[in-house]
């Protein structure tokens, strides 16, 4: 688990999943509560855009309070065009419109990386310098739902098509490495996708739960959410209930491995609410 001559000491990768991507906010409560406060985050996907919301200085619940309410036309407009069937200029605006005044990687409070897909030369490509905007939406944009993103001449796509769980990214960067993954390999019985766009995320997700295995095991600490499974990936009205399964998966993964206690003890006492009655109140 140590690694000395590591830069940072703790790593959190998160990966790619959607609406799924509510369970890192929950995941990081849990990690500050046990004391783990990451000095550099990297993402995938819908991990990407919570990298960058709390490296921005975001807290867990400004977070969710930004998505209250919020449905995906919010965020998508139907536009065909550019081999897809929406437009995600709007969500770009709306995170960056979140997290002003910064706009580089440079600006953020905690070292970010993000990890999107080189569609043009079929790799995997880390961004971690210069404007967040496009590097953010890029690997957000699943192929045939969002357009390509063109940055620097090359288009770039979801970072989940080739690596869905960016921990390769810092693995050797820091000394401590803890990988949330929220896009579950169960499968859902029943499941039948009919319409081009849900045949598209079906696709997606296939090709992003057979590529994480490899790169989750490389976390010292590697954190499930098999719960979530049964939850559409753009549906957000089940964000609560998202929210919490990161937060208990990640509190019960960190009891089992010893962690839990360990880490708590070197935490600061919160007067405000212990852990065990915010545990209770996740759970109601």
């Amino acid at each position: 688990m140590d690694k000395p001559e590591a830069k940072y000491n703790v790593g959190v990768a998160l990966s790619g999943g959607g609406a799924h991507g509510f369970a890192h906010i929950g995941a990081l409560v849990a990690l500050e509560e046990a004391g783990f406060k990451p000095d550099i985050i990297a993402g995938v996907s819908a991990g990407s855009v919570i990298a960058v919301l709390y490296a921005s200085g975001m807290t867990p619940a400004q977070m969710l309070e930004l998505f209250a309410n919020r449905k995906f036309n919010d965020f998508a407009k139907f536009s065909l065009g550019n081999g897809s069937i929406f437009s995600a200029e709007r969500f770009k605006n709306f995170i960056m419109k979140a997290i002003e005044p910064r706009e580089t990687f440079e600006d953020m409070s905690i070292k970010t990386v993000i990890c999107a897909t080189d569609f043009d030369n079929g790799a995997p490509h880390i961004f971690d310098k210069g404007s967040l905007a496009d590097p953010m939406l890029a690997s957000c944009s699943i192929p045939i739902v969002f357009p390509p993103v063109v940055i620097d001449g090359v288009r770039y796509v979801d970072g989940g098509v080739l690596r869905n769980m960016p921990s390769w990214s810092i693995r050797d960067k820091c000394r401590v490495l803890i990988g949330v993954n929220v896009s579950p390999v169960k499968p859902v019985p029943g499941a039948k996708e009919s319409g081009i766009l849900d045949i598209a995320l079906h696709t997606y997700n296939l090709m992003a739960k057979s590529n994480q295995k490899a790169d989750m095991k490389i976390c010292d600490i590697a954190i499930e959410t098999p719960e979530i499974s049964t939850y559409q990936v753009f549906n957000l009205k089940d964000m609560q209930k998202v929210y919490r399964s990161g937060y208990l998966n990640t509190r019960r993964t960190l009891k089992k491995m010893g962690l839990w206690k360990q880490a708590a003890a070197n935490q600061p006492k919160n007067t405000n609410q212990s852990s065990s009655t915010r545990e209770n109140d996740i759970q109601k």
